[in-house]
């Protein structure tokens, strides 16, 4: 059964329920939209962001208020009970008027009025109730046990120890201060990331979608293992602009995990490619789930900056990805997908090739032009509409109607990331009022004992754990506030930092017991859950290697070093990917034993030891390299032989 046709099967919602969703989609992703194009100022209204913030925050809990039961177990709503509308309709009332009050409520901060007092406490429980909804417990859980603790950490003795808050004074300066609600974390997941997600929805309504699985599959669909050459190659291009894990799953997911196991793949196999590639969509600019456009405001940069020293490193997992799935399609001898089923590429490219174009102009206002991320997304969506209204793809076009859609269906899905949002800046705010961001670091550093290398150990199974069950952005943020200090403290470059974290946090995603991504396509396969998160642990493990490897050697990250050194390091990764993807396959130019697994291991390994990060890493690296040389020599041999045996059977 298709995913229409189970749509078409739930019951529809009702009529009040219907209008009010489309209205507050509308009114969040028009509000975005026109602060992206800087409509407001144009049209001569001027008022302060944290006004526009608060009015967007107030739909956008409405909106989850009304879409998300109170059992986040329960079927889809087709009718909101009393107590929800109630919850709705106060979110709204709230958001507006702490918008209208914002200026007398930030002037009268220190006396604390009694209706400052109210709004904060109201806002800080509906958006907590509303982040239970939206995302589950797991966010909760962090958002108030730095709330507690703030509370009774200035009992703590040693390291740990934090200012002395009241709660409602905390929660007043949660609600006021730009260091907490309504900061970075929440302008960025508003004005940024709705102009973003809208470009994706045109993209996908205008055919571009289509156009990248089918590009995908006439360029790899006559390789041995196509489909999943297919499905890493979709979820990379899709991913790219995505970014949301679980929507690209969902996007790219439904067609190939089938195709794959089609063509031969195990069912937890075929899962966990699809959820590997689509977690590597947040590490692939230009969006990298939006926290590309976090991290350069963190670390007061250009988004270029951050642009390119991902590049690199996301393309050496996404190398890695593909070599594991030919090496396991060798393996298995999984073939090509069926001639039938591949389209023509050239004909493909004829009717696709104009949805190149958004992105060089996405790609031209960021780096050329300077401009903010949320002008260029604006740019962008133009030059996709555009082209969905003229040409679209095959028989796919955009019309008045389907641009209407997409700007409901925009509210609609940022609603929930305006509330991770809003979570994240809590839980800034905390950490800004009691002190206790600094408190950690020093902790940190501490445990690390000053040694960079086994602070990166602490700090990477951190990363996995906190960001476990949490979406992206919120993962971001938590370990952007925890762990980057103390890591930037022992050393560390910044970038680096603020790169290792988000790798190791993504990682989550694919790392049992809570892997989100590799469950939901276990879902579409008809796999098992936790072979399948374990099987994604293997296909993805550059991804656990690469952050260490950019922290002792910034060249990867294009920040250091000459163009021989970067590409002295970029080629021994390539190899060094190559050889350890063999030995932990049990395939490189043919199937080997024991032994020479250990050895393509070991020679793999060792060439991937940065050059920076002991005075042995050169001996390391000419030893791997003689591995390497060794290793491949035999297997060319014995394929020699092996392809002679053949001929001589064959010719008997």
């Amino acid at each position: 059964m298709t995913m229409q046709a189970e749509h078409d099967l739930e019951p529809p919602a009702s009529r009040a329920l219907e209008m009010a969703t489309t209205v507050l989609g509308a009114a969040i992703a028009l509000g975005g939209i026109a602060w992206g194009a800087d409509l407001y100022r144009l049209a001569g209204f001027n008022f302060l962001a944290e006004q526009f913030l608060a009015v967007v925050l107030g739909l956008a809990m409405a909106m989850v208020y009304l879409m998300r039961p109170f059992r986040r177990s329960e079927a889809p709503r087709v009718a909101v009970p009393w107590y929800d509308w109630l919850l709705a309709a106060t979110s709204i009332a709230v958001g507006l008027y702490m918008g209208w009050s914002y200026p007398r409520m930030l002037g009268e901060f220190f006396n604390s009025p009694w209706d400052v007092a109210i709004v904060a406490w109201l806002l800080f429980l509906l958006v907590v109730e509303g982040l239970r909804r939206a995302s589950g417990w797991s966010l909760v859980v962090v958002v108030l046990a730095f709330f507690l603790y703030a509370l009774v950490g200035h009992h703590v003795g040693g390291a740990l120890q934090t200012r002395e808050v009241e709660a409602t004074g905390m929660v007043i300066y949660l609600g006021l201060d730009t260091s907490g609600l309504f900061g970075l974390v929440l302008l960025i997941g508003v004005t940024v990331v709705i102009p973003f997600v809208f470009f994706g929805q045109l993209l996908s309504s205008s055919g571009g979608a289509n156009f990248f699985n089918d590009v995908s599959l006439g360029l790899m669909g006559r390789f041995r293992g196509g489909a999943a050459k297919i499905s890493i190659m979709a979820s990379s291009l899709f991913g790219s602009i995505n970014g949301i894990v679980v929507s690209n799953i969902l996007a790219t997911g439904v067609i190939t995990i089938p195709m794959m196991k089609r063509s031969g793949f195990k069912p937890e196999h075929a899962a966990a490619i699809e959820a590997s590639a689509s977690n590597g969509g947040q590490l692939m600019p230009p969006v990298m789930g939006a926290v590309a456009f976090l991290m350069a405001d963190f670390l007061q940069i250009s988004y270029a900056e951050v642009a390119i020293a991902a590049l690199v490193p996301s393309l050496l997992y996404y190398f890695a990805l593909f070599i594991q799935a030919d090496l396991e399609a060798a393996k298995g001898k999984i073939l090509r997908v069926p001639a039938k089923d591949i389209p023509n590429l050239l004909k493909v490219v004829a009717k696709g090739w104009l949805f190149l174009l958004p992105f060089v102009v996405l790609v031209y206002a960021l780096f050329w032009q300077n401009r903010e991320p949320e002008n260029a997304a604006i740019y962008a969506c133009i030059a996709v509409a555009a082209i969905g209204f003229a040409l679209g793809y095959g028989a796919q076009r955009l019309t008045l109607r389907e641009v209407w859609a997409c700007i409901v269906r925009t509210g609609m899905s940022s609603a929930d990331i305006i509330m991770i949002a809003a979570a994240a800046g809590y839980i800034m705010g905390i950490l800004q009022i009691t002190g206790l961001g600094f408190a950690l670091t020093l902790f940190l550093v501490e445990l690390g004992s000053g040694n960079v290398f086994l602070l990166l150990l602490i700090s990477g199974v951190l990363c996995i754990v906190l960001g476990m069950g949490m979406p992206t952005l919120g993962v971001y943020v938590l370990l952007a506030v925890l762990i980057v200090p103390a890591l930037v403290e022992v050393g560390v470059s910044p970038i680096a930092a603020h790169m290792f974290i988000l790798y190791l946090g993504m990682m989550s995603f694919v790392t049992p017991p809570v892997a989100i991504a590799a469950f939901f396509a276990a879902n579409l396969a008809k796999a098992d859950p936790m072979r399948t998160g374990w099987a994604a642990m293997r296909f993805s493990w550059t991804a656990y290697i690469i952050p260490f490897l950019f922290v002792f050697s910034p060249s990867l990250l294009l920040q250091e070093g000459s163009w021989v050194e970067i590409l002295f390091t970029i080629g021994t990764a390539i190899i060094g990917v190559w050889f350890v993807s063999a030995g932990m396959i049990g395939y490189g130019l043919r199937r080997i034993g024991v032994v020479l697994r250990l050895a393509s291991l070991a020679g793999g390994a060792l060439l991937l030891v940065p050059l920076g990060m002991a005075s042995w890493a050169p001996a390391a690296n000419i030893a791997g390299a003689a591995l390497v040389v060794a290793v491949f020599a035999i297997e060319f041999i014995g394929r020699r032989k092996d392809d002679a045996s053949v001929r001589e059977i064959a010719a008997e």
